[in-house]
């Protein structure tokens, strides 16, 4: 029988945090083990998750990165088979989701899972849209040579709500170190060429959506270019993104005009921003000084740690 560990990072995760324990004391199977890694919250998050029987870590907030926060969890939870990541904003959706999402891993191809992402119920249409696109009903089950069909989509997962064979995810070295955000991606992109598979779980699902502002827009897509511009193997391997992206914005048009049409002018100017984030931070990141590149981020305590000896890691 798998032991299970389940690692949740996070940070004043404030009044969602009560209705997160909630769903998740609600859940049919249980993990083994439960570990919060926490940045340093000042609000009750850490008490709450202590009074629920999570372990608790403590870090300085500076000291949180996407991948190697994670792969310390990784390091911690020695005996558990399989690793189960959520974050703090993802709410169980029903009491079988786990369960669900571990049910897949009795296919021993699987390398890792994810599940499907439902708007949060008060989300505004444009939130609401990116979710229902990247995350439909249907399950899949993917490899390499599924490429040719999905090309970057492949490697497509989210560790909002997701899980990893311990030994698949160790097999390609764990989530890089320090990675600006995509960990996710990066390993899986490493376990499929190792001939792994990757599960997607339509009905294992959460509630977890963004309503970003314009600005927020253009410094997450800055981010995924500088991601993209670290990690070249990537779309060398799997296919550029501009396909996807495209769908994307007729998708979004499409469901807008049905929806929310008032709201089309503004899905068009968030596209440009993007667009110009992902651009700028591909191709030119690396020319511009550090307190330029914080200011174009989302992840802002990245740019503390970002060494060109970390940028050769990711390349790898």
């Amino acid at each position: 029988m798998n032991k299970v560990g389940l690692i949740v990072p996070t940070l004043n995760a404030g009044e969602l945090w009560e209705s997160w324990l909630q769903a998740f004391a609600a859940q049919t199977v249980k993990p083994d083990y439960l570990l919060l890694i926490d940045s340093s919250s000042t609000d009750r998050t850490v008490a709450l998750a202590i009074d629920a029987g999570f372990e608790v870590q403590v870090i300085a907030k500076p000291e949180f990165n996407h991948g190697g926060t994670r792969q310390f969890g990784v390091n911690r939870l020695v005996d558990a088979d399989i690793l189960v990541f959520l974050t703090q904003d993802a709410l169980l959706a029903a009491p079988d989701a786990i369960e669900k999402l571990l049910a897949v891993f009795a296919d021993d191809s699987v390398g890792a899972a994810y599940g499907r992402q439902l708007p949060h119920r008060n989300a505004e249409p444009i939130g609401a849209h990116a979710r229902l696109f990247n995350y439909p009903p249907k399950s899949q089950l993917r490899s390499m040579q599924d490429k040719a069909q999905f090309g970057i989509k492949t490697v497509f997962i989210s560790n909002s709500f997701a899980a990893y064979r311990r030994s698949a995810l160790m097999d390609v070295g764990g989530f890089p170190l320090n990675t600006i955000m995509n960990e996710d991606t990066f390993a899986v992109g490493k376990m499929l060429l190792n001939g792994w598979k990757v599960a997607y779980c339509g009905d294992a699902a959460v509630f977890h959506s963004h309503d970003y502002g314009f600005f927020d827009e253009f410094k997450r897509y800055f981010d995924i270019g500088v991601f993209h511009a670290h990690t070249p193997w990537l779309q060398q391997t799997f296919g550029g993104a501009s396909g996807e992206g495209l769908r994307f914005v007729l998708s979004e048009l499409k469901y807008l005009s049905k929806n929310a049409p008032w709201l089309m002018p503004s899905a068009l100017l968030r596209t440009v921003l993007k667009w110009l984030g992902y651009k700028l931070g591909c191709a030119l990141h690396a020319k511009l000084p550090c307190s330029l590149n914080r200011r174009f981020s989302l992840h802002k305590a990245y740019w503390l740690k970002a060494v060109p000896e970390n940028v050769g890691n990711l390349r790898s």
